[in-house]
């Protein structure tokens, strides 16, 4: 992923009310949101929050219902304006942009997909893809011709004749993904696009979003209220909590493990984590032997409490298994399991739980960089609740 940074939102607070200075006084005096309503009738849905997203990244933004990540969405588009703080995407300063400037930027450089799909159903598919393209002043064979091109990507070639109206929910979701990818932008902008979908089309969507994001590579903002879907497709997850401010941003098996406070360890008691947490995470340095000789293998077993050792070449490939009765009885050793280090926990179990050794771990290069024991796999699968810093 590039660290290039492509969106920025600085210290973004957004209001609701025709009196925000009254909120910003219960702002400052450390106030809670249902306080300031109460006392003034502002609802205060974001609190000074600010992030980053790198090029090429699914940046998603979650919380539960009315913490205001949708709203921060809107503001990262204007679709509202935020109260105070300033979001730039690709270096221009959105806050500062007219409603002309705004509306050609959004055209040229955001795709947006929203849980309602707001598409023209007595319009076919490949009108309703090529719209935008229109508004921008596509000639009609241009925009028919990518209109195309988008829907085979998307799985709905053969549909592009069709009325919207005669499609399911899931290929209407597709249409409109579509739509956003036909103006080729720089950002995609996801606010829960698959929420109103049954769990079986929204898996498969989320298959086919990280599908297309391995082939194009495009940096997306993806808002969703569920933290499974949000580990799914992350590269990263900004939590918001009830009170419109950042709770925690890291990657999700950072989440997952150390959750920064008690809103966010709450999300974690209904998350799969053996099927997010990779190899790497939880591997320990492996011990290892350059040598193929028994004596090299008792000289270790003299200096060390290990009862087995992993063989290398000499180019830190694992070769073997070494274990201290096969060393002392000068007998061949094992071949070893080996999996890499982007496996996740629960892919690697069937070879973990039946090894009596700990399995190696290994690089893209093959070479071994760490070995996963059972006992920390257990402890994986069988916590309850994590410490949180």
């Amino acid at each position: 992923m590039n660290t290039e940074e492509r969106v920025q939102a600085h210290n973004i607070t957004k209001i609701f009310g025709d009196n925000p200075e009254a909120a910003f006084a219960g702002i400052q005096e450390g106030k809670r949101k249902q306080t300031i309503f109460q006392e003034t009738g502002q609802l205060v849905a974001l609190r000074d929050v600010s992030f980053s997203v790198n090029a090429g990244e699914i940046f998603v933004i979650m919380g539960l219902s009315g913490s205001g990540k949708s709203t921060l969405l809107r503001c990262i588009n204007r679709l509202h304006n935020p109260t105070q703080g300033t979001v730039t995407i690709e270096g221009t300063d959105v806050t500062s942009l007219t409603t002309k400037q705004l509306r050609t930027f959004r055209r040229n450089t955001l795709g947006m997909v929203f849980q309602h799909f707001a598409l023209f159903p007595n319009k076919s598919v490949l009108d309703n893809v090529t719209f935008g393209l229109e508004i921008q002043g596509v000639k009609k064979h241009e925009r028919q011709e990518k209109g195309r091109e988008v829907l085979e990507t998307v799985g709905l070639k053969e549909y592009a004749d069709k009325k919207t109206s005669q499609l399911s929910g899931g290929m209407q979701q597709r249409v409109g993904l579509a739509r956003a990818l036909a103006i080729d932008p720089d950002i995609l902008l996801m606010d829960e696009p698959f929420s109103a979908l049954d769990p079986l089309i929204r898996s498969g969507l989320q298959d086919e979003l990280l599908k297309l994001h391995s082939q194009m590579s495009k940096t997306i903002l993806f808002v969703t209220h569920d933290l499974n879907e949000a580990v799914r497709v992350g590269d990263r997850i900004a939590i918001v909590n009830q009170e419109g401010q950042l709770s925690q941003i890291a990657s999700p098996e950072e989440i997952l493990l150390h959750p920064a406070d008690d809103y966010v360890a709450r999300f974690l008691k209904d998350v799969d984590r053996p099927s997010v947490v990779r190899l790497e995470t939880i591997m320990r340095k492996p011990t290892v032997t350059y040598e193929y000789t028994s004596s090299r293998g008792n000289e270790i077993l003299k200096q060390t409490a290990q009862t087995y050792f992993f063989v290398l070449n000499d180019r830190s490939e694992p070769r073997g298994v070494w274990f201290e009765e096969q060393i002392r009885e000068n007998r061949a050793m094992d071949m070893p399991h080996t999996l890499h280090k982007d496996m996740t926990v629960r892919d690697a179990l069937p070879s973990i739980l039946t090894d009596s050794y700990p399995v190696g771990v290994v690089d893209d290069e093959g070479k071994l960089i760490g070995e996963v024991h059972r006992q920390d796999v257990v402890t994986l699968l069988t916590s309850n609740t994590l410490a949180y810093e």
